[in-house]
């Protein structure tokens, strides 16, 4: 696997604005844990390596658990999640799939009972910025550092 496009060489410019959008998103008042939860789900859903590797270590250096990071991609099964954060990660799950689900009202619904409309709405975005840089890692072959070699 070889990079594509250095995007922060070739297109600085854009490069900033996403890094702006992404600074912006995190300014928004959602907790880093939940923010983490998030970004590494949608990041799995999408299969983006480089992002699944970037924030399962950012969320274990903020204190987010091993045990919650390995159970994350069967979150609906095990009970080590909050009800804020199962409604954040169905909603997830939800806008990442958009093509496939609508955005069904009842995701909307159980989201809304445990976020305001300013946090629904930085929630979205979250979600919908996360997804963005899936999109550019994969389509410009983003390899995520790297200690061992490869099988």
């Amino acid at each position: 696997m070889q990079n594509r496009i250095d995007a922060r060489q070739v297109a600085p410019e854009l490069m900033e604005a996403m890094l702006s959008l992404e600074q912006r998103v995190a300014e928004a008042g959602l907790e880093p844990g939940l923010r983490h939860l998030v970004k590494i789900r949608a990041s799995q859903i999408n299969g983006c390596a480089y992002c699944v590797h970037m924030h399962t270590r950012e969320a274990r250096k903020d204190g987010e658990s091993e045990e919650r990071l390995y159970l994350l991609s069967a979150w609906r099964e095990s009970p080590l999640y909050s009800e804020r954060e199962r409604a954040a990660l169905a909603w997830t799950e939800a806008v990442t799939k958009i093509a496939e689900t609508g955005a069904p009202d009842a995701d909307y619904e159980t989201l809304r009972m445990h976020f305001t409309e300013k946090e629904a709405a930085a929630l979205t975005f979250l979600i919908s910025t996360i997804n963005a840089w899936n999109r550019l890692a994969i389509a410009f072959r983003t390899i995520h550092p790297m200690k061992l070699k490869a099988a």
